[in-house]
């Protein structure tokens, strides 16, 4: 191989490694990472209040229910290893988690998208008074 070919490669291969720093210092990919690692805590928060505050209430509301224990059984009719269980408690509060994250999620929307609309009047109003 020619030792120009060989200069092209390396040049090549710097400029691919250059294209990737440039690829991952981008705001998107930097927010991105951030996002990843609020969700990741903003998901400890939410077992914890669903788990911690918001089941044990309902529980208390229906009678003193402790829906992680809700569970049927089914016994093994072959005679091998355990029974099946459907754990229908936890099922209930996975559900509840994830309305609380839902309902989370759409109230920052909400907000972002009246603070947009108040950005956006504001503009228009800027361009029509530097339009007289």
């Amino acid at each position: 191989m020619a030792k120009s070919e060989e200069l092209a490669k390396i040049k090549e291969k710097q400029t691919m490694k250059e294209e990737f720093i440039e690829f991952i210092n981008r705001g998107s990919m930097i927010d991105l990472a951030v996002g990843v690692a609020v969700g990741g805590a903003f998901t400890t928060i939410v077992n914890s209040l669903v788990n911690d505050i918001v089941m044990p209430i309902v529980g208390l509301l229906l009678g003193g229910v402790d829906f992680t224990g809700l569970a049927i059984r089914i016994p093994n009719f072959f005679g091998i290893g355990d029974e099946a269980v459907i754990a229908y408690g936890n099922f209930i509060q996975n559900v509840v988690q994830f309305l609380v994250i839902a309902w989370v999620i759409f109230m920052v929307i909400k907000a972002m998208n009246r603070l947009n609309e108040r950005r956006d009047a504001k503009k228009a109003k800027k361009a029509e008074k530097e339009a007289k």
